[in-house]
């Protein structure tokens, strides 16, 4: 494949419609759907996209699908088209807080959690989420007591702390 995907934005209330074109020619394997919040953006919102192939023998072509789903709207399932796309349905649910009508995966149950436990508030990858670990303790990046340069004699901070994940120089082999 070469160039990279074909891509298509469309408006929300042809969501279901492109899709349907797209895989009546040929793009019938599903692969995933997400969003990304455009919330602070001028048209705000949430960007969806889907990625979708045509896996016929010899021509794999590959198409990015976007539209921008306004604030508080909701957006027409694909479980219909391919039930692949319960999942990621969910999960964009789940954490944007974007609506999906006529969603079905087969269990009767419609729209529900996934990933997050049960009771849990917000919307974890939208931007206006505070991160409550933020809140109780600032990041250790921040300036040390006398490291600002408005002290009179620069003194020496402590030590540094490492992103999370990174072992000190003390662990493992040398």
């Amino acid at each position: 494949m070469s160039g990279g995907a074909e891509r298509r934005d469309c408006p929300p209330q042809e969501w279901y419609a492109l899709h349907q074109q797209l895989r009546d020619e040929g793009f019938a394997f599903f692969d995933f759907l997400t969003a990304v919040d455009e919330t602070d953006r001028d048209e705000g919102g949430l960007d969806v996209v889907c990625h979708l192939y045509d896996v016929t023998p010899g021509a794999l072509r590959s198409v990015l699908v976007r539209t921008r789903v306004p604030e508080t709207e909701p957006l027409r399932s694909l479980t219909t088209l391919w039930r692949g796309a319960a999942w990621h349905e969910r999960e964009t649910h789940e954490m944007f807080g974007l609506e999906f009508t006529d969603f079905d995966d087969g269990s009767r149950l419609g729209i529900r959690p996934l990933l997050l436990p049960e009771g849990f508030e917000g919307r974890p990858l939208r931007k206006d989420f505070v991160l409550a670990a933020r809140v109780s303790k600032p990041w250790p990046g921040a300036k040390d007591p006398g490291e600002s340069g408005d002290s009179p004699a620069p003194r020496r901070g402590r030590r540094k702390n490492l992103p999370p994940g990174v072992p000190d120089t003390s662990w493992g082999p040398r």
